[in-house]
């Protein structure tokens, strides 16, 4: 097993996620293996005015089922997705509240916008009917520690919690803070992830406007083509992702089930522009490896990376470039692919759920696939495991999330072993 950098071990005890192809995380990774897009003409907003009509939105999604109806009303739709991946996440980690220190399970669980469809609705109020219509639940709807503070009221976490904003970067973030939280003993247990409802007329017409989006109009499903020489822009998505996480004596203890150990994480920043990767991809090249260094493995122990392939010109050629310097004469070897080419990104939620998407990639000893792979970019010339889910045994695994603002953090998984 790796080296171990710190004394307290965390493990992976819980997983849950709710995204455009899955109202759960089971119907999610169904989807992912069979190659099914969630890409389809928005139903949220009205579209109409703008260059992009489609998206990657979360369907049939019913918040009633995940929390009680007058609470889902007093809270905006990413907080609701936040609590249907927690609520998920805990039924699937069989922790029993009843029995835990609440003092010792904290929360790490961030969003990078928040409430941006509650903003867009309270100003229309406020233009149509005046000041006094303006909701007082305006504030904590805005919040984005509404999500952490309402999953803590729901299920008694009573030690850290708080949530990091960093843009498509907030879920790896929040998982590699809850690790950390856990190996310098503050907590025993944690809840991470992060949740973001962003497809709304700010969203839209913000990145269609910087020309960040795919315009395949005529072909959703086919948009979001990570790594392809014809990618022209990601595909706008919603949805949650959370994850549990214990040091390991305190889930053998209760035995629980164990799906990985969480062993490392690295974060930089590219200090070059405020929406555009640095050239060569060193920033996130350095992100891999202090991911591998703080995990005790090394290149050529990995062998698979969930890639943040956004399916961007810049992203998935910078990356690309990244996973070369970071894995040296190893990253010909690594089998890498982006799920993003059927969720969509998700943006703040992107890297809780693909963290899921790891784990279990990881226990079942398949890598999803990149699906809409048919043109190969010889500046992107890794293997992305192209439309076909492949089987692969996985002893260590990377998930990079790449965000405005030059944000980079990578984390790492290994197979658990006593």
């Amino acid at each position: 097993m790796s080296k171990i950098k710190y004394p307290r071990r965390v493990v992976v005890t819980g997983l849950g996620a709710i995204t455009p192809v899955g109202t759960t995380l089971a119907e999610t990774w169904d989807s992912l293996l069979a190659g099914r897009s969630g890409a389809a003409e928005l139903t949220l907003i009205d579209h109409h005015d703008f260059d992009v009509h489609f998206g990657c939105e979360v369907k049939n999604f019913e918040p009633a089922q995940w929390m009680d109806a007058r609470e889902a009303k007093r809270v905006d739709r990413f907080t609701q997705l936040a609590m249907a991946s927690a609520v998920q996440a805990m039924a699937d980690s069989g922790l029993d509240m009843e029995k835990e220190d609440r003092r010792r399970c904290g929360i790490v669980y961030g969003s990078g916008i928040g409430g941006v469809l509650s903003m867009e609705e309270q100003f229309r109020r406020y233009n149509d009917k005046g000041a006094r219509r303006v909701s007082p639940f305006t504030i904590p709807l805005l919040m984005v520690n509404c999500a952490p503070g309402m999953l803590a009221i729901r299920y008694g976490f009573q030690g850290v919690n708080y949530a990091p904003v960093t843009a498509c970067a907030t879920g790896t973030h929040a998982l590699g803070l809850a690790l950390r939280h856990i190996q310098w003993d503050e907590i025993d247990v944690a809840m991470a992830g992060g949740s973001e409802a962003g497809i709304s007329i700010l969203g839209l017409g913000g990145f269609s406007n910087m020309g960040a989006l795919s315009t395949r109009n005529d072909d959703p499903t086919k948009a979001s083509r990570p790594f392809d020489k014809n990618r022209d822009g990601f595909v706008l998505a919603e949805g949650a992702g959370a994850i549990i996480l214990e040091e390991l004596e305190h889930a053998k203890a209760r035995g629980a089930k164990i799906y990985a150990e969480f062993l490392g994480y690295g974060m930089t920043d590219d200090a070059y522009h405020i929406t555009a990767p640095c050239e060569g991809g060193e920033g996130g090249a350095r992100g891999m490896m202090q991911a591998m260094e703080d995990s005790g493995i090394t290149p050529d122990q990995v062998d698979y990376i969930n890639a943040h392939g956004t399916s961007t010109p810049f992203n998935d050629k910078n990356e690309t470039a990244a996973i070369k310097l970071a894995m040296g004469d190893a990253a010909k070897k690594v089998s890498v692919s982006s799920t993003k080419g059927c969720t969509g990104h998700m943006l703040g939620a992107t890297g809780a759920a693909e963290f899921a998407f790891m784990t279990l990639a990881m226990q079942q000893g398949i890598i999803p696939p990149t699906i809409n792979y048919e043109t190969p970019d010889p500046e992107c010339d890794l293997d992305y495991t192209p439309n076909q889910a492949k089987k692969r045994e996985i002893r260590y695994a990377l998930s990079n999330s790449l965000g405005f603002g030059g944000h980079n953090c990578t984390v790492c998984i290994g197979r658990y072993e006593d």
